[in-house]
């Protein structure tokens, strides 16, 4: 992940064995949102159309709903994404959709970094 604030620039990257895709963009936003010191006025890009469209559409009705899906059954991803609707109420955050691998300079380099966490986690395999 790329964290920009101002002329500061900040990188981290990670994995998890035997984990999704979704997990870890759920992760890289808490994982951003916990990087941060006080309360922020955050933009946070993101070419997950799973996170955007969780924090945007599906997050309300499952509080609602007790973390059940409009189907009735549990919420997959329920422990990240609870953990990730605690850290945004510290901060103003605003979610901006990109899209991947078309040439956005931040979302290239936090590809980079996604795919230098794989890499790590398939040395320690």
């Amino acid at each position: 992940m790329l964290l920009i604030a101002g002329k500061r620039r900040k990188t981290l990257h990670g994995g998890e064995p035997l984990t999704t895709n979704n997990r870890m963009e759920l992760t890289a936003a808490i994982e951003a949102l916990k990087a941060l010191n006080g309360s922020r006025e955050v933009l946070l890009h993101t070419d997950s159309k799973y996170l955007m469209d969780g924090i945007e559409q599906w997050l309300p009705a499952w509080k609602e709903r007790g973390w059940k899906t409009a189907a009735k059954k549990p919420v997959k991803n329920q422990d990240l994404w609870q953990e990730l609707d605690r850290l945004r109420e510290k901060h103003q955050v605003r979610w901006k959709w990109v899209k991947a691998h078309n040439g956005n300079a931040g979302n290239e380099e936090a590809d980079a970094l996604a795919n230098r966490g794989i890499d790590e986690q398939l040395q320690l395999a």
